[in-house]
């Protein structure tokens, strides 16, 4: 009786939610459907992560979705400029939740070199990022380690970036 009452002290009543809970973030993290917002050269980096070199199909995410109704995760490559601000926040708003952002490329991160009145100087001023991808185009290997660090987040359970800056969407 003393093991027993030891053992069950040790796990205590969140061995049933903790189980759950990282089967609940494995599936979450292997069954991201992202949607793409290629506006720039970061575009064409982006979209070569769907061959057979880079095979981002052992990830579960082989299908862009078109839709945003279909998409949990929004890539965005390239430079965002004020105009199209509006649009992105509209494909933002209209994804499933929990929904998680990559902004690909040093123009999505920071407004990269064009630091002028067109261009907005990161694009976690509309939406919330939860993983940068840095480079000026990054390497498509570059956006697979953004997409491993972002199943690492998953899988952890750490919230997506809208839910920690308290941020409604």
């Amino acid at each position: 009786m003393g093991v027993e009452a030891t053992l069950y002290g040790a796990l205590g009543d969140n061995f049933l939610t903790t189980t759950v809970g990282k089967l609940i973030g494995w599936g979450r993290a292997n069954s991201v459907w992202p949607a793409q917002f290629g506006l720039a050269c970061c575009a064409i980096e982006m979209m070569s992560i769907v061959s057979s070199r880079y095979d981002i199909a052992r990830f579960g995410m082989e299908a862009f979705r078109s839709s945003p109704r279909q998409a949990d995760l929004l890539i965005v490559s390239g430079r965002v400029v004020h105009k199209m601000a509006a649009p992105l926040r509209q494909v933002y708003d209209q994804m499933l939740e929990p929904k998680w952002v990559i902004a690909m490329g040093a123009c999505a991160s920071s407004g990269g070199m064009f630091n002028n009145y067109t261009t907005l100087q990161g694009v976690d001023k509309i939406v919330a990022v939860d993983v940068h991808v840095p480079g000026c185009p990054p390497r498509p290997e570059a956006l697979m380690e953004g997409i491993v660090r972002l199943h690492e987040k998953v899988m952890a359970g750490v919230p997506p970036a809208y839910e920690i800056r308290g941020v409604a969407s």
